[in-house]
């Protein structure tokens, strides 16, 4: 299920380099758009309560509430509290990643190299863990409170021993997913590659990122009736707003 962009108003737009991070307040009723600009692109993503950020991303109760380690267009992504802090509402990649994590400073000198900031100035080799401690920082939350991610346009496959499988171009130039906010959500983010990603260059992809307002919650409907658990997930997000 895809959404023409050019239909609804832009509030705001901008890019996050590869290796870069960002974070902010998504607005009840806003829609963010994040696209893939180049292809192959990996985004680590937490969520949050923004007015309550004890309240966060629950993997797990996301994933068995909708029978699916599979998350795409129709997916809710649920809080520990068992609402939801955002909807995708449309997703041309078609899988994202709940398994894989971020990558730790060691972790990204001992795949890559050193890639110091001495020698390589702004094109220094940063890694996800620390990327979104910054960002966490400015809202006065710290390593504790960095829990789970989701790998947005990479794709884990399981295999039949248990095993984690990665597939190398899950994501094409111009794919993007699109998250609905029924509550304000703080969200965090970082563009780094997939830890599990095989490419043996340091070497992460930019993405861009649109902001609409959303007059009618009528775009939740797919969200809303794909599974029963997602009704439930709204009813308890609506019932902050009574």
């Amino acid at each position: 299920m895809t959404v023409d962009l050019t239909l609804r108003p832009t509030l705001y737009e901008e890019t996050v380099p590869g290796g870069g991070h960002s974070s902010f307040v998504l607005k009840r009723g806003q829609l963010l758009r994040i696209t893939d600009i180049e292809g192959g692109a990996n985004v680590s993503l937490m969520l949050l309560n923004a007015n309550e950020k004890s309240e966060r991303l629950n993997l797990p109760d996301t994933l068995k509430g909708q029978h699916t380690a599979k998350l795409t267009t129709g997916h809710c992504l649920y809080s520990d509290m068992g609402r939801v802090l955002a909807a995708i509402t449309a997703d041309t990649c078609g899988w994202h990643d709940s398994f894989g994590g971020v990558l730790n400073a060691k972790e990204v000198a001992d795949k890559y190299g050193q890639g110091r900031y001495q020698e390589l100035r702004n094109g220094f080799y940063r890694n996800g863990h620390d990327n979104l401690l910054v960002e966490m920082g400015k809202w006065n939350l710290n390593q504790q409170d960095l829990l789970m991610t989701i790998n947005l346009f990479s794709q884990v496959r399981v295999d039949a021993e248990g095993g984690f499988d990665f597939e190398p171009g899950n994501s094409s130039a111009g794919n993007y997913i699109e998250l609905y906010a029924p509550m304000d959500t703080l969200v965090i983010l970082t563009a780094l590659q997939h830890p599990m990603d095989p490419n043996p260059h340091y070497a992460p992809k930019p993405v861009r990122l649109s902001w609409q307002q959303i007059d009618s919650d009528g775009i939740t409907v797919f969200c809303r009736t794909s599974r029963p658990e997602n009704g439930r997930a709204f009813h308890n997000t609506e019932r902050l707003y009574v």
